[in-house]
């Protein structure tokens, strides 16, 4: 069975990396499936961007996507062409612009099936936080997620909650659906937990063994809700000189006012995506305090694989994803609104089980069966 997953608009990135390629190689790997990566991307940076793909995954078809998202449709054709020539019996399409090519291609006969890929609450996220700004796309998003959850022949969501949006602001009934979560990178699976390798990384970042240490990793978008971060952070800093935080992030002004406040107890440092298992192991805490929004309710956000592979009890929002219920469920974390900074942190025995834990939950292997699932609903 020839299988296109098919990107749109998605530049080379660490997410990239771990939720696309990852995930292809991972497909091609377990079983018969010849599955090949199309990525449509801007022609802004094309042949870097390009080079950066086919350097990770040298059997990806990487081509140019029309300017403008609000030409969208103009991509079907090329799209059309690949599907000739490869025979492609299923698209697996990421997210709801990919997924509206898809469908044109199914419709026309040049592929039999297709796939979902469902990132977020895409219309939420658009509106929520300005992710595109073209009026006629923002007019017309909640109708084309509508069509692509019914009309696909299967999908993949990243939560379960995200399912149940689904079924209240859509009227999804089906059960031609699996839940995977954003799942974690290769070299998170053979992370060292070990009290060597803490105080190494401790070492390296200028911090002592018995700080209670607090970890910001990622973005700083609109989403992320960094504000809230500063809120909780900040009576912390002030309660103890041992409590520290560390923002592995790009530099902001919020992270350099916070550090004039507290300059022994604030720590920042930019990272490369593959050096972040190295400096995570260094937290007790990690930081995913997010508001809460359609968007936030429904996500599914890697970092929260990342934090507890490196053995670190993740402080997350109250209603974030499938998480919050996981993590109390598990004790792998706290609610932030409910978070005591009194309580004693995590040993190594226990950040050796939360590791241990989050890499068999989050490894794309756990979800083999899930992916089986899929595929068997074509056989």
């Amino acid at each position: 069975m020839k299988i296109f997953y098919l990107t749109y608009n998605e530049a080379p990135s660490s997410v990239f990396s771990s939720q696309v390629i990852d995930v292809v190689r991972f497909l091609n790997s377990n079983g018969d499936k010849a599955v090949t990566l199309v990525s449509f991307i801007s022609l802004r940076n094309f042949f870097r961007n390009r080079k950066a793909i086919k350097k990770q995954l040298a059997t990806a078809l990487v081509v140019p996507m029309f300017p403008r998202m609000s030409n969208w449709k103009y991509n079907r054709w090329l799209l059309l062409l690949l599907s000739f020539i490869f025979k492609s019996h299923t698209v697996i399409a990421r997210s709801v612009m990919a997924t509206k090519l898809a469908l044109a291609a199914r419709d026309r006969g040049y592929c039999k099936k297709v796939v979902y890929d469902a990132r977020g609450a895409i219309a939420c996220e658009w509106t929520e936080y300005k992710v595109v700004t073209n009026k006629f796309l923002l007019g017309k998003i909640e109708e084309y997620e509508k069509e692509v959850i019914h009309r696909s022949d299967f999908r993949l969501s990243v939560s379960q909650k995200l399912v149940d949006f689904w079924k209240v602001h859509y009227g999804f009934d089906s059960e031609a659906y699996v839940v995977i979560p954003c799942t974690l990178q290769l070299y998170f699976l053979t992370i060292d937990i070990s009290d060597e390798s803490i105080l190494k990384a401790r070492k390296q970042l200028g911090l002592l063994p018995d700080d209670v240490v607090y970890v910001y990793s990622g973005s700083l978008a609109g989403w992320q809700s960094f504000e809230l971060t500063q809120t909780f952070i900040e009576p912390i800093l002030k309660k103890n000189p041992k409590n520290k935080i560390v923002f592995f992030s790009h530099a902001h002004d919020t992270i350099s006012d916070m550090a004039l406040k507290f300059p022994d107890q604030v720590l920042a440092k930019r990272l490369e995506s593959d050096e972040v298992q190295h400096y995570l192991i260094a937290g007790d805490y990690g930081l995913l305090i997010r508001e809460d929004s359609k968007t936030n309710q429904v996500a599914s956000p890697i970092k929260y694989a990342e934090y507890l592979a490196c053995g670190l009890k993740v402080i997350l929002s109250d209603h974030l994803g499938d998480y919050t219920a996981l993590s109390l469920q598990h004790k792998w974390g706290f609610v932030y609104s409910q978070f005591d900074s009194e309580i004693e942190k995590p040993d190594l025995t226990e950040k050796t089980r939360i590791s241990l834990e989050g890499i068999k939950m989050f490894s794309k292997s756990h979800y083999t069966e899930s992916y089986n699932k899929l595929f068997y609903h074509f056989n």
